[in-house]
Formats: C-alpha cells, sequence, structure tokens
C-alpha cells in the first residue's frame, strides 16, 4: 500500500474520531482539519473536504456546503466505525484510545 493511501485511511477514521468529539457530532471543515492536526496529521482544507465528501459516499457521515464551508455530521454508522464496532473499506480500524 502506498504512503498515500495509509494517509487517506489514518484521515478518514481521525475525521470520524474528531466528530465524536464535537457537539452534536457535527462540526465544519476548518475545526476538522485543526483537530485532526492534534493527532499529528497535516492536512489541507481541500484535502478535508473530500474526505468529508467520501465519508458521505460511504454513508458514514452526512454534509452541507454552506457557501463554501463544509459542515459534516457524523451518521450512526459512521459512529460504528469510528468507535470500532464496525469496519469500512477504505478506513482505518481505530486503536483504543488510551
Amino acid at each position: 500500500m502506498s504512503y498515500k493511501d495509509h494517509f487517506a485511511e489514518h484521515l478518514r477514521i481521525a475525521l470520524l474520531r474528531a466528530l465524536l468529539d464535537c457537539p452534536e457530532c457535527k462540526a465544519n471543515d476548518s475545526i476538522l482539519r485543526d483537530l485532526v492536526a492534534t493527532v499529528g496529521l497535516s492536512a489541507t482544507r481541500d484535502q478535508v473536504r473530500g474526505v468529508i465528501a467520501w465519508l458521505s459516499e460511504q454513508g458514514l457521515t452526512r454534509h452541507t456546503d454552506l457557501g463554501g464551508l463544509y459542515v459534516a455530521t457524523l451518521t450512526e454508522r459512521g459512529e460504528d466505525v469510528a468507535m470500532g464496532r464496525a469496519t469500512a473499506p477504505g478506513v482505518r480500524r481505530p486503536t483504543p484510545r488510551g
């Protein structure tokens, strides 16, 4: 697997886990970019938006575009994947939080 593929899998689970900690499991792309940076993932806003769209296509999030600001909301399935209760192809399985 290439670095790009590994990074994408890590970014996807990091975004799902970040949404778990947000009020109403909802956040905009700017906040999510900052949150994934706290776990060592340096992602651009465009990368975060692309992953939000991909996660929505997989049924793990829903998102809306509010005039250039993406707002992502975790779905029930997305929560299951973020918590490690379910798996999704292309999303890294989470490790236990310490």
